[in-house]
């Protein structure tokens, strides 16, 4: 399936901004699954410097310099991906119980170091026994370890509820596994803190999902949104993708634009600003199937 992708930030600024440095990841990889079509980066006011770059984690990284006074500050990203469909639960049968991969990656964690840099807590994601518990109910004695991720998908989506409102960038991890309300960058946080609490490996993603109206409803512009979920290491099959606020594996109605350790590292756009004031933020994200696309 081909996704057209258009996904615009817009700051606005009480008093003018002298000067704008951003970070953006708004640029999609390529992966196993997924395969960039074209891509377009434009920002406004336009800027004085602008580059890109591959981070340590195979992100594509856009630095932007803006040194014209500006009280208004619009990115702008637009791409076409081409994205594969992704085996089925079916498909991984040979799933090593989770004990031996706790194991391996304590024992050899030299022979899988791609994995081993998603282990360990970060500031974000911190390992408690709090998370160890909660993942104990679906990681039992000798369970596959990719059917134990997949019913840690599930109790997550069962137990938390869906709530803009509860949670912002900042809510610490366990008053989100306390409160079970948030978004889905904190049920991600919350798979990854429970399953890395357990010595496992799992990484952040970042990117979009296709949305679907209400049947006999147009597909609106603007009113998707950012999407996060989980990957998380097996050494049979390699990283495999869960999706714990919609309860399901990621298939192809899945974009990906970057993973990290958490959503620090993958964050669509931050920076600093030298003035400005107060400001107001306005992000549309538009999700569209190619043969719906608007030339």
């Amino acid at each position: 399936m081909r996704y057209q992708v258009e996904h615009r930030t817009l700051y606005r600024y009480d008093t003018p901004v002298i000067q704008s440095q951003q970070l953006l990841h708004m640029m999609p990889r390529e992966t196993p699954f997924q395969q960039s079509v074209s891509c377009t980066l434009v920002c406004n006011p336009q800027p004085a410097e602008q580059s890109r770059h591959l981070d340590f984690f195979g992100n594509h990284n856009d630095y932007v310099t803006i040194l014209i006074p500006h009280q208004s500050l619009q990115v702008t990203s637009r791409f076409q991906v081409e994205v594969s469909p992704r085996p089925t639960m079916d498909a991984f049968i040979q799933s090593p119980a989770w004990e031996q991969l706790q194991a391996m990656l304590q024992s050899q964690g030299a022979q899988h170091i791609e994995a081993t840099r998603y282990m360990y807590s970060t500031v974000k994601v911190k390992s408690s026994e709090a998370l160890a518990s909660f993942a104990r109910t679906c990681f039992t004695p000798q369970r596959p370890l990719l059917e134990a991720a997949m019913a840690l998908t599930q109790q997550i989506y069962r137990e938390f509820e869906f709530d803009p409102q509860a949670t912002d960038v900042a809510t610490p991890l366990d008053e989100v596994l306390n409160g079970k309300r948030g978004v889905c960058q904190d049920f991600a946080h919350v798979m990854i803190g429970a399953m890395r609490s357990l010595g496992l490996a799992c990484r952040y993603v970042s990117g979009y999902i296709l949305t679907h109206p209400p049947k006999g409803q147009p597909r609106l512009v603007g009113a998707d949104a950012s999407h996060a979920w989980v990957s998380v290491y097996c050494p049979v099959y390699g990283w495999v993708d869960f999706d714990p606020t919609n309860n399901c594996l990621v298939q192809h109605e899945h974009i990906t634009v970057a993973w990290g350790r958490d959503f620090s590292d993958v964050s669509p756009m931050r920076g600093v600003v030298l003035g400005g004031g107060q400001q107001q933020l306005n992000v549309s994200v538009t999700v569209t199937p190619l043969e719906y696309a608007l030339t």
